[in-house]
């Protein structure tokens, strides 16, 4: 049932009658509220997203070969719900932002209601509970946006796009932990015209997420702190090549995904007029990846931490997760690609060590993490901040910086579309 405009309309008569006139005190109450529940709500959810895997993962070892027929039939019976009872759960949850914050008004009832959200949380999680490789980040954008969007029109303010850009920046403050990059990815990513005045909104609701999510969980650093640096000559040789490699990567990624929605080839279009049939084809993809190789499941976090630190996979690891992530996110399952593509570009790294069998080999996996989801997201400062605020990593600031501009350009030779930006046309309103 969508939310009623008028839903609320009793209790702004009292709020009007008993409390704060101003709207600027309105608003303030709406952004510190709106901002305390988005840091609570994304640590739970990254609580149980982390308990879901850390399940199906057990699940595996212990009957090796279930998931040949539970992740298919999962995959089929996910988009199946998903496209009955919330359409615009579907994917990340950043395109559905993006495409709220152009229609403020209808918005929040089309894209990010509350039905919405918690059909995004809760078929995340199971998507998680059948090894699906998706991450948890882009939901709690969405969900967050839906927070954000709801405290204000609670209070009786107008809403506009900065409240769900708002909302979503916090998202990505208290779901990494990391209140710079929310900031970051709201200029980059979010707003496509930046209002005015509205950076004191963003970052008071990114600050206060970002210190809900510190002072419940702590001083965590996402993918635990890195020490190894690059010199001068390392960064200069190494830093083009992780940057070209990373980008044309995750350039590839983009365009095989847009494409999946646009393919004419006749099996493929016959396919997607079938989206549960689809899913179901898709969900084999990743079960065949997942007990051949037992690293694709999931997010990857758990692997990505493991080469930072220096431990050794399989040098096709990279490839076998791009495809896992892809057969995933085509697939039209609720979930997002950020921590996925974040274990791809590890591997994307892992691969350059052997280049550079010599040099720092975390600082190497990090360059190469960091090209491969530039080319993804196509938003470099956001990566940069990312990387540096989840390893701690401020002495590789330089060399994570040129790989991740050098990444921009080569992927837009392989992919000319920014991902979200494209995926979010999907959900424009009706002409």
């Amino acid at each position: 049932m969508r939310a009623s405009p008028h839903k609320f309309d009793r209790f702004r008569v009292l709020l009007r009658r008993h409390g704060p006139q101003a709207l600027v005190w309105r608003r303030r109450i709406a952004i510190l509220g709106g901002a305390i529940l988005v840091g609570l709500v994304a640590l739970l959810f990254a609580r149980l997203a982390d308990e879901a895997g850390e399940l199906f993962l057990r699940f595996a070892r212990r009957w090796w070969w279930a998931p040949l027929a539970v992740t298919p039939i999962g995959f089929a019976g996910l988009v199946w719900l998903t496209r009955r009872i919330a359409p615009a759960a579907a994917g990340s949850g950043i395109p559905q932002v993006m495409a709220a914050s152009r229609d403020p008004v209808s918005g929040l009832d089309r894209l990010v209601s509350a039905k919405t959200v918690i059909v995004k949380l809760a078929l995340t999680l199971s998507a998680l509970l059948l090894g699906a490789s998706v991450g948890r980040e882009g939901p709690t954008v969405q969900v967050s946006a839906a927070i954000m969007a709801y405290a204000h029109r609670l209070m009786g303010i107008p809403l506009r796009a900065s409240v769900y850009i708002a909302g979503g920046a916090a998202g990505v403050a208290a779901a990494f932990n990391t209140p710079l990059a929310g900031v970051a990815f709201a200029i980059e990513e979010l707003a496509a015209a930046y209002e005015q005045r509205m950076t004191l909104l963003v970052m008071a609701a990114v600050l206060i997420a970002g210190m809900v999510s510190l002072g419940v969980a702590g001083d965590y650093v996402y993918f635990g702190v890195m020490h190894q640096t690059l010199g001068v000559r390392e960064a200069i040789v190494a830093a083009p090549v992780a940057g070209i490699l990373g980008g044309l990567a995750g350039g590839s990624f983009s365009r095989a995904m847009l494409a999946a929605g646009r393919a004419t080839w006749s099996p493929i279009a016959w396919l997607r007029a079938r989206p549960v049939r689809f899913a179901g084809c898709c969900g084999l993809v990743v079960a065949l990846l997942g007990v051949f190789t037992g690293l694709t499941w999931g997010t990857g976090y758990q692997t990505a931490n493991a080469m930072i630190a220096g431990s050794d996979v399989p040098f096709w690891f990279g490839g076998a997760k791009f495809a896992a992530t892809l057969a995933t996110a085509v697939s039209g399952l609720p979930g997002g690609i950020f921590a996925p593509s974040l274990s791809v570009g590890a591997g994307v790294g892992d691969m350059l060590r052997s280049i550079f069998p010599s040099y720092p080999p975390g600082a190497i996996v990090l360059l190469g993490m960091i090209g491969y989801f530039t080319g993804v997201v196509r938003a470099p400062l956001t990566a940069v901040i990312i990387i540096s605020e989840t390893t701690a990593s401020r002495g590789l600031l330089l060399p994570l910086l040129a790989t991740a501009l050098i990444a921009d350009f080569a992927a837009q030779l392989v992919c000319k579309d920014r991902l979200y930006h494209s995926l979010s046309q999907r959900f424009a309103p009706p002409a």
